[in-house]
C-alpha cells in the first residue's frame, strides 16, 4: 500500500480516465486479407507507446498488452518508471487496475469514454469487428503500409473511429489512432507485435 501511494496520481488518473471515403473492390479484398489473421487469432502480444493530451499537457506511456479476444486482456505500464508495473485487466467493458496486491475497480468504459489503458485492446477489436470506411496505401516512418479506418461507434451518441497503419510486408500494426467525434484522442506507435502460436515476435523499425 505504501508503494501505491508513491505513484503520481495525476498521471495515473489520466491513464485510466475516459477521454473526452470509398474503397474499390480490389482494395476491399486487400483489407479483408489483412484483417483475416486478427479475426481468427487466439490472441496476440504487443508493445507500444501511447500518447494522449489533457488540456495543454501531453502524456506518454509505454505499455505491453496481452490481448485475448472474448477473454481476459491485460495491459501493463512499462514506463514512465514512476508508474511502471501498473496493470489493467480488461474483460468486455470492465476495467480493473492492479498494483502489487492492490486491485481497484476503474469504472466502465462507455462508447464516449476511451481510456488510454484500453487503447491497444480497442484497436485490436476495431481490426476484428469494425466497419471499414477507408483504405489506402500510405507509408509511416518510411515503412510501406496499408492505412485502414474503421467505425466502431457504440449504441450511444458519438462516433469512434480507429485508424491503423498495417505493414504491407507482414500485416502487423505500425501505428494506431483513435478519434472520438473527429478529434484524435489517443495514438499508439507499436514497437513489437506477435500473434499467439502463429508467428515470431516482430520488432517495428524505428
Amino acid at each position: 500500500m505504501r508503494k501505491w501511494m508513491c505513484v503520481p496520481m495525476m498521471t495515473l488518473c489520466l491513464l485510466l480516465a475516459g477521454c473526452a471515403g470509398g474503397t474499390g473492390a480490389g482494395e476491399e479484398a486487400d483489407a479483408a486479407a489483412l484483417r483475416a489473421p486478427y479475426a481468427n487469432m487466439t490472441g496476440c502480444e504487443m508493445e507500444a507507446e501511447i500518447v494522449w493530451s489533457e488540456g495543454d499537457q501531453e502524456w506518454r506511456a509505454e505499455v505491453r498488452c496481452e490481448y485475448v479476444p472474448d477473454g481476459e486482456t491485460t495491459v501493463e505500464v512499462l514506463s514512465p518508471e514512476t508508474i511502471a508495473g501498473v496493470r489493467a485487466v480488461v474483460t468486455g467493458e470492465d476495467l480493473k487496475l492492479e498494483y502489487e496486491d492492490l486491485c481497484l475497480g476503474a469504472g466502465t468504459l462507455s462508447s464516449q469514454q476511451v481510456s488510454p489503458m484500453a487503447c491497444l485492446p480497442r484497436l485490436m477489436s476495431a481490426l476484428r469487428d469494425g466497419w471499414l470506411l477507408e483504405e489506402n496505401r500510405e507509408d509511416w516512418n518510411e515503412i510501406p503500409c496499408v492505412r485502414l479506418t474503421v467505425d466502431q461507434s457504440g449504441t450511444q451518441d458519438g462516433k469512434i473511429l480507429s485508424t491503423l497503419w498495417l505493414n504491407t510486408a507482414d500485416g502487423t500494426p505500425v501505428r494506431g489512432e483513435i478519434a472520438v467525434d473527429d478529434e484524435i484522442i489517443l495514438t499508439a506507435d507499436f514497437t513489437g507485435f506477435s500473434f499467439y502460436d502463429t508467428m515470431e515476435p516482430v520488432e517495428q523499425a524505428g
